[in-house]
């Protein structure tokens, strides 16, 4: 994760306004080349990088997942600052050698030389990023850090918490100084709640297997049924989704999108198979229920067959996921309010 601020110079001149554009660019560039140094290094651990995205107040690299060894984090979380750390040291001895650089009071966010600054503004990415707050570099430092002698999710939830307590004491200074600074805390605060949220899904998920929050009371339909038995289906219970079975194999589902369409175009007498969505993935009995949650998200699909020796055993969606996150935690939190109580 690369944060930044660009700055530019000010004057209404096109010199100005170009050397801006050039200097804004650069700058980019520089985060660009961060969130390389995050992305080769988990790819040294096995580990890819589905894309990296650039945002106003910098970027982000989408990672599969963090290292589970502290370590590596560590070492994937470093990588992006060093390479910020290491722009800025090739610029200042091309400049010393060139005889260039200039006094450390002539150079600010706004004005002064523009390798000078471009110099600046990496070691002032480089230091912002180490702050101990997610999303930054700094808060999954220190969530390895802390990990190495404790739980990962009470490293984790420690680590959040010190990056909120971070954010308000930037939102603090953003109230008397700068405002942007409030928005940086706004941004640190979400990411903070998010990280602990993730880890709090991933403990509750941990070692469950994909059987565990199937459906296997569920109403099926047949290709040639009507849309009016699927009517009858959503209405009669809760049902949202229909797997479409032939010959007892899973060929599709039929979801309230795709029975509205049909309805409107062809009305009730119309046939499922028609209409339903053809592109449906499977999931194995015992798969891993954490990986079965990345697929839905990744997918965007509506839910999962589930299959066991080949057979259909019942069906799963997000909401069967979550309502098993959720009772996983409340038995979590009993289960710690019980060993502190002891």
């Amino acid at each position: 994760m690369a944060v930044t601020s660009p700055g530019y110079p000010t004057g209404g001149s096109l010199a100005a306004v170009i050397s801006g554009v050039g200097f804004i660019l650069a700058l980019f560039a520089c985060v660009v080349l961060h969130e390389m140094g995050h992305a080769l290094t988990a790819r040294r651990y096995g580990i890819r990088t589905r894309h990296i995205t650039l945002l106003p107040i910098g970027g982000v690299a989408a990672m599969e997942r963090m290292p589970d060894d502290p370590k590596q984090e560590i070492a994937v979380a470093l990588a992006g600052p060093a390479v910020n750390l290491v722009i800025a040291l090739g610029l200042w001895l091309g400049l010393t050698v060139s005889n260039v650089l200039v006094p450390v009071d002539q150079i600010s966010l706004t004005g002064g030389p523009f390798l000078e600054r471009l110099m600046a503004l990496n070691i002032m990415l480089a230091l912002f990023n180490l702050l101990p707050a997610f999303p930054m570099d700094g808060g999954r430092v220190l969530r390895a850090a802390l990990a190495m002698g404790m739980d990962h999710a009470q490293a984790t939830r420690k680590a959040a918490g010190i990056g909120q307590g971070l954010a308000l004491w930037l939102g603090f200074l953003g109230l008397l100084y700068n405002p942007f600074l409030i928005f940086i805390a706004l941004f640190v605060w979400i990411g903070a709640a998010a990280e602990a949220g993730m880890e709090q899904i991933k403990s509750a998920l941990s070692d469950a297997a994909v059987g565990r929050a199937m459906l296997t009371d569920f109403q099926v339909m047949s290709p040639d049924d009507p849309l009016s038995r699927a009517i009858e289906l959503t209405l009669d219970g809760s049902q949202k989704e229909f797997p479409v079975l032939a010959d007892a194999v899973m060929v599709g589902v039929l979801g309230q999108a795709e029975l509205l369409k049909g309805l409107q175009s062809q009305g009730e007498q119309a046939r499922v198979g028609d209409w339903m969505e053809r592109e449906i993935q499977s999931a194995d009995i015992g798969e891993p229920l954490e990986k079965v949650l990345e697929r839905l998200q990744n997918c965007h699909c509506r839910l999962l067959s589930v299959t066991e020796e080949d057979k259909l055993a019942g069906i799963v969606n997000l909401d069967n996921i979550m309502e098993l996150i959720k009772i996983q935690t409340a038995l979590q939190e009993r289960h710690g309010q019980t060993k502190s109580g002891a």
